[in-house]
């Protein structure tokens, strides 16, 4: 028996005592790796899985988590992972269509895992998490386009996991930066980890001109809606916009005008799908682009049994930086 957090049918989640045959995938998977997990984090994907949607939480009962930390347990078929490796992987499924991190055991594909580089220690890959899987990302992409001399970049959504781990990037990799959130509370703690303005996200959220007076050389969102929509009017000639979220809604009020008037780009980043050699290259950038005290300064710790309590907090957007899960507490 294994400790789990268990959604039901009733959408309820809680901490309970589960076997291996619950926690493996239905059909065989020859693909398949045993990971005895020791650390999770805490993401809006999460959130929304704890209270039972079946937007994210696809199959009930669920275990959610969509980061999973620890050590392979019994390796892949094909050898690519042994016994004992320290291991990460995010998303590829977890916490939505298969049971997550949330778990003293995972079983996950060798496809979307991940060694984990030498300088990360676990608990910090936790804190990385697929928040900062995805700021990763979200960089990788911004800098084809957009070179630090540009202009600002514009991150929105800041005090959350993606937002804050992209300030953090951006401005270490030499980037001027300027977050946009709603929590004006939150200023100070946006400065220290890289930003050098702080705007209210007011400026962007409300219904706006499909062309605007040009301000960003680049953006990060993790917003949607009129956010996402205000960002690319705003955004200069060549510029780029990464969406990796839809805190304010699915929907972009936007026209074509951003992107054949002024050659905008916008540029999704699928941190779930992510294909092995992308997963492998932004996690080897973290180890180098990524302030690892830094990151130590932005996460807060919780045990297993506090998860379930923890839904409504960051779906409400309480909840700052990064949120890390001690599963075996």
């Amino acid at each position: 028996m294994t400790r789990a957090v268990v959604v039901t049918e009733s959408a309820s989640a809680s901490v309970q005592d589960v076997g291996s045959e619950f926690l493996r995938p239905g059909s065989p998977d020859a693909d398949g790796v045993t990971v005895d997990v020791e650390w999770s984090s805490l993401n809006f994907k999460d959130g929304m899985a704890l209270t039972g949607d079946r937007g994210v939480a696809r199959r009930l009962p669920l275990v959610p988590g969509i980061d999973v930390v620890g050590t392979v347990a019994e390796g892949d078929a094909a050898g690519r992972f042994n016994a004992g490796d320290s291991v990460v992987v995010n998303g590829a499924g977890l916490g939505e269509t298969r049971h997550g991190g949330y778990a003293e055991t995972a079983y996950v594909s060798a496809a979307s895992l991940v060694e984990l580089p030498e300088d990360i220690t676990p608990r910090r890959a936790a804190a990385i998490g697929t928040a900062g899987f995805t700021a990763m990302l979200s960089v990788l992409r911004l800098e084809r386009d957009v070179a630090p001399d540009d202009g600002d970049v514009l991150v929105t959504g800041s005090a959350g996991g993606v937002g804050s781990v992209s300030i953090a990037l951006l401005a270490r990799l030499g980037y001027r930066v300027v977050a946009s959130t709603g929590r004006p509370e939150q200023a100070d703690f946006l400065r220290s980890l890289g930003a050098a303005d702080v705007i209210d996200r007011a400026e962007l959220s409300d219904a706006g001109k499909p062309l605007q007076k040009p301000r960003w050389a680049g953006a990060v969102d993790s917003v949607g809606s009129a956010t996402l929509a205000n960002a690319l009017a705003q955004t200069k000639w060549g510029g780029a916009v990464t969406a990796c979220g839809l805190a304010q809604g699915s929907d972009l009020p936007t026209t074509v005008l951003p992107f054949i008037l002024r050659g905008v780009s916008l540029h999704g980043i699928n941190s779930v799908d992510a294909p092995a050699a992308l997963r492998r290259t932004a996690w080897e950038r973290l180890a180098v682009d990524l302030d690892l005290d830094l990151l130590d300064s932005l996460t807060d710790e919780v045990a297993l049994g506090e998860v379930p309590g923890l839904a409504g907090e960051i779906l409400r957007g309480r909840v700052r930086g990064r949120t890390v899960v001690d599963v075996r507490r």
